[in-house]
């Protein structure tokens, strides 16, 4: 999960907000592509995968799921790593808070943007649905205590949910969806992605539910525009994990993620142990 997930953050990340024009000329899977404005190095993933990663930890540490451990997961990840990708509000913010207790103190946790949202994935790794809302909310109202942040942030982890326990067929997933959180899962999503997190999902589950095989999924993703990199890193880590999609991700794509201290190595180990909670 989390290694596709980088791979569908990196690629995207060169792909944020671009023109159309440089969507329709640049994907094709070839390579990764350096932004023309941001500063991200071609295969860097960003944000969603980093705060991802926090979860995840936090996952495999059977610590007590509170609001504290999980803005000390955030505050900690980020500091040891720290990343472009972030808004940039929220990088200085990171950047000047020195714990979780800070982080909780000066939090103003009414945005409906997809950062929640983006980060929920691994929780869909708990084996019964009660608990992934249980866990998805606490995680989601630290920074997106909104209907739409939450619910976002829910679906998202349900989506990865879905494909692991083997609850359904790719096409019966808006369906499974619209039954427990609110939101237009049922009806295809049209256009360019915004940053709104209802959006960014609504994204993920239509590439995912029209997608034979990873690659197509990853150039849907990227073909919506827009802030396709969350997209991508939602919908990837969900696709990584259904029987009925290919798992043919190119392999210089995967080679070429980054492998430095927290790259493509960790993050194939850290998955391997997050898989086994679902074994």
């Amino acid at each position: 999960m989390l290694v596709e997930m980088a791979v569908g953050d990196a690629y995207g990340a060169g792909f944020e907000y671009v023109s159309d024009q440089t969507v329709r000329e640049k994907n094709d899977l070839s390579s990764y592509v350096q932004h023309p404005r941001h500063r991200i190095k071609p295969g860097c993933y960003t944000d969603d995968t980093q705060m991802s990663v926090a979860v995840a930890e936090a996952v495999i540490s059977d610590e007590p799921w509170t609001p504290e451990m999980l803005a000390y997961r955030f505050v900690a990840t980020f500091k040891r790593d720290p990343r472009e990708g972030y808004a940039s509000g929220f990088y200085a913010f990171l950047q000047e808070v020195r714990d979780g207790a800070e982080f909780l103190a000066r939090i103003r946790p009414d945005s409906d943007k997809s950062g929640a949202a983006m980060r929920a994935g691994p929780l869909g790794v708990y084996r019964s649905i009660p608990e992934v809302i249980r866990r998805c909310t606490v995680q989601a109202a630290l920074t997106h205590n909104t209907p739409e942040g939450i619910n976002a942030a829910l679906a998202a982890a349900l989506i990865t949910h879905y494909f692991i326990y083997r609850l359904g067929p790719k096409s019966g997933l808006g369906t499974f969806l619209a039954t427990h959180v609110p939101g237009p899962w049922l009806t295809p999503w049209r256009g360019k992605v915004g940053p709104n997190g209802t959006m960014s999902v609504h994204a993920a589950v239509s590439a995912v539910m029209t997608s034979r095989s990873m690659s197509g999924l990853l150039r849907a993703c990227v073909e919506f525009t827009g802030d396709v990199d969350t997209v991508a890193a939602i919908a990837l880590a969900a696709g990584s994990c259904s029987e009925e999609i290919k798992q043919d991700l190119p392999g210089h794509l995967v080679q070429g993620l980054e492998n430095g201290p927290f790259g493509r190595d960790f993050l194939a180990e850290l998955d391997g142990r997050l898989m086994q909670r679902a074994a």
